[in-house]
């Protein structure tokens, strides 16, 4: 059975972690999550399990700590004033399973709204409840404690103008609202609410076996579906001790190298739309349309594309494949080219981008940012060298970092990675091995067609596995890797059975997003604009 590295008592977590941080180096929190025990198999001490999940400053170390929380006592100290990713990740918890975090600064609901009532990712809650928001929320009950932590005075706040920008704006996509208090041009503070995307992606996993939680985690980042798929079968292997084939790790790698170079052109392709540089979107996304043709042809959809299954990939490379990637590959490197031939020297693109959404290496940390907007800081994280994972330590391909963290840096920092994209997946294809792309375990794998229907065997391990499921080992495990905006962990407790007990993600948008309010302060609402574009908020991992 997997375990926790370290279980400790209720009144221990913020001393334990607070430890382990300032004498260990733990400074990256990862997540929070708990686990409601009331229909596991097993015995536990109580009915809520709490799950810290850290990262050390070597980057090559993690640790899950757990807690059991008494059933009378739904109370723990937070950790929000260690680290500023505990803020949104303890409203979370709190607002899905109802754990009180005391101390915490705004201990309110976060993905659900105002109204709602009960905790929905308890086990007894009553999924078939239509909870319909009927009443809008002002935020003001966050915005004035907010303004007046800032020095305001009550006839201050009448001098200030608030302005909501989203869910509407073209720049938020519908699905981030950003309440802000203005000084005349300038954000004086910034409070952000989601929500308005919540499609119940974890409880849904608790009615669907682990093959078929697949599809679900193509609508996490659907800009790089690929790259959750692989995520999440990887997490689900890890779980079942096995590894899968040497040609099936290369054409992950190559097929993950791909989305995550069509997550990168859609990023700046937008921010340059935001910033009125319509010309730029079209050079890059052209090839990213010739990118899905590809995916359309190996996979059967060109978006949501379900291409892994635990064990291996649906379909292996179709013929003519390595001459379609290749000429994708060209016209990405010419769209890159182009693009950075009308803004690389612009004086208006580097007043609009330098010194604009500044991210300071140390808060980024905190605030549990990774992927490209962590690197563009300074800080060379990149889980592919830090904990390689299917032979990327055999690659030749550089870490590409920041010096300042702006917008200009994010900016670059995803053209110079569509580079090192490319240059890996040559590589890749170069090294292809043959064999096959499935394990041969029939209590994971699917038979063949012609063993279906011509033995019992066949027969009876079909018939299994599509209505009982994969049989994952009991316990919880957290697996990573480097998706297209940072570190994308699932946190999975298995109860034994061909469905998962719980799956927790941890989705690298969502701390970004928490991030933004404080970053976008003393900024220009036209620079919020940007900053926010050059974040690249994806709705489907934040909401979830």
């Amino acid at each position: 059975m997997l375990k926790p590295d370290m279980l400790i008592s209720q009144n221990e977590v913020k001393s334990t972690i607070k430890r382990l941080k300032d004498e260990e180096g733990y400074n990256l929190l990862l997540d929070i999550t708990a686990i409601d025990y009331l229909k596991y198999p097993d015995i536990t001490p109580s009915r809520f399990g709490l799950i810290y999940i850290l990262r050390d400053k070597t980057f090559k170390k993690q640790i899950v700590i757990k807690t059991y929380v008494a059933d009378n006592n739904l109370n723990v100290d937070t950790i929000s004033d260690l680290y500023e990713a505990a803020n949104w990740a303890e409203r979370e918890t709190y607002d899905q399973y109802g754990i009180n975090f005391v101390g915490h600064p705004n201990m309110k609901r976060l993905l659900n709204h105002h109204q709602f009532v009960g905790y929905p990712l308890r086990k007894d809650y009553n999924i078939t409840d239509g909870q319909i928001c009927t009443e809008t929320e002002d935020l003001m009950d966050e915005m004035v404690p907010l303004l007046k932590s800032k020095g305001y005075s009550q006839d201050d706040l009448e001098e200030l103008m608030l302005l909501n920008v989203g869910p509407s704006h073209p720049a938020s996509h519908g699905t981030i609202r950003n309440f802000v208090a203005m000084e005349g041009e300038t954000i004086t503070a910034c409070v952000t609410e989601i929500g308005y995307l919540h499609r119940g992606f974890e409880k849904a996993c608790e009615t669907h076996n682990y093959s078929q939680v697949i599809p679900y985690t193509d609508r996490l980042n659907y800009c790089s579906a690929i790259l959750n798929n692989i995520g999440y079968a990887k997490a689900v292997e890890d779980m079942l001790n096995i590894d899968i084939t040497p040609r099936a790790k290369m054409i992950r790698i190559v097929i993950g190298e791909l989305s995550r170079i069509t997550d990168h052109l859609v990023c700046n392709a937008a921010n340059m739309v935001d910033m009125g540089g319509l010309t730029n979107y079209w050079y890059l996304f052209a090839p990213r349309d010739k990118a899905y043709d590809i995916l359309s042809k190996l996979t059967g959809a060109r978006l949501t594309n379900s291409y892994t299954r635990i064990g291996g990939l649906e379909f292996d490379l179709y013929d003519g494949f390595e001459r379609d990637l290749n000429e994708v590959l060209r016209d990405v490197e010419k769209a890159i080219e182009d693009a950075l031939s009308l803004v690389e020297r612009n004086r208006i693109f580097q007043d609009r981008t330098q010194d604009v959404g500044i991210i300071d290496a140390e808060f980024a940390l905190s605030a549990g940012i990774t992927g490209p907007n962590l690197r563009a800081t300074g800080v060379a994280f990149d889980l592919r060298k830090d904990k390689p994972y299917y032979g990327y330590e055999n690659f030749d391909f550089d870490v590409v970092v920041g010096s300042h963290g702006d917008v200009y840096d994010r900016f670059m920092c995803r053209f110079e990675e569509m580079k090192q994209s490319i240059r890996i997946i040559e590589q890749a294809m170069k090294e292809m091995p043959d064999g096959p792309i499935n394990v041969g375990a029939p209590g994971i794998f699917l038979p063949a067609k012609k063993d279906v229907y011509g033995n019992i065997e066949g027969l009876m391990n079909q018939f299994k596995l599509t209505f009982e499921g994969i049989k994952v080992p009991k316990g919880e495990y957290y697996g990573f890797t480097e998706g297209g905006n940072g570190e994308l962990g699932f946190h999975i407790t298995s109860d034994g059975t061909g469905t998962p007990y719980k799956v927790k993600c941890r989705p690298p948008s969502f701390y970004s997003l928490a991030a933004y309010a404080k970053i976008v302060e003393n900024s220009m609402l036209a620079d919020a604009v940007i900053t926010m574009a050059s974040m690249n908020f994806i709705a489907g991992e934040f909401d979830r």
